[in-house]
């Protein structure tokens, strides 16, 4: 079981007991340390002249994925999902076995006059994932966490494999970098419920401790990149 689980019975039945909402936003965009690691952007970064693009990224649990990059302007909408895996696999309970070949992945649609795929790789290094952590991202352990990149084109296979090794020679990380570039198997949109959860649910105990602090590290390192209102799957 993950630690992603136990702790959404506690904090429902915490804030159950509490009868109100005891944090807020702004409570946390006050208390929360900029948590992004310093990098430069892609070296290999050319102009895309597409009105639209597609980016798959895993980086641990989905839910903070997603609300990171729901909060990134040119991004136009951004989906809780699975990939790496077969179709017939592609619910939470499997997945969660660990045993499927999925990882958590977001689908990201963007303008790439707004913000370009190497600019969405760097939040993606800098802001929602470690890079250097095998199979886990922070409390969530198992191959479904892993951090992954999976490539729609031979473009954006080619710009993710050179950043990889651009920041592996930078010195960011004292660690080896292990988030792989995958061969795109298809995306799989997740449950209803998964969709827009750090949106839904900012004052859940899990949210507040892991993905807020990185909404507000984006707001913090990437103030031309941040937009205040997030774009929501459910509008």
């Amino acid at each position: 079981m993950s630690y992603r689980k136990l702790t959404i019975g506690i904090a429902a039945a915490a804030l159950t007991i509490a009868g109100t909402a005891l944090w807020n936003w702004s409570d946390l965009a006050t208390a929360a340390t900029p948590a992004a690691v310093g990098i430069p952007a892609p070296s290999l970064d050319t102009p895309n002249p597409a009105k639209s693009d597609t980016a798959i990224f895993a980086g641990g649990c989905f839910w903070g994925v997603q609300g990171v990059f729901q909060h990134v302007k040119g991004v136009r909408s951004a989906v809780s999902g699975y990939s790496g895996g077969s179709r017939e696999n592609a619910r939470y309970e499997r997945v969660g076995s660990g045993n499927t070949g999925h990882a958590e992945a977001v689908r990201i649609n963007y303008d790439p006059t707004q913000i370009s795929y190497g600019a969405l790789l760097r939040i993606y290094f800098s802001v929602v994932a470690d890079p250097t952590t095998l199979n886990y991202q922070g409390p969530d352990h198992g191959t479904q966490y892993r951090t992954a990149i999976f490539p729609l084109s031979s473009s954006q296979k080619a710009l993710a494999q050179s950043y990889i090794a651009q920041l592996g020679k930078s010195g960011a990380w004292k660690r080896p970098i292990v988030t792989r570039v995958e061969p795109y198997k298809g995306f799989y949109p997740a449950e209803a419920y998964h969709q827009d959860y750090l949106a839904r649910n900012p004052g859940a105990f899990y949210i507040r401790a892991n993905d807020l602090p990185k909404v507000t590290a984006l707001k913090a390192n990437f103030p031309t990149l941040y937009r205040a209102k997030p774009v929501l799957v459910k509008g």
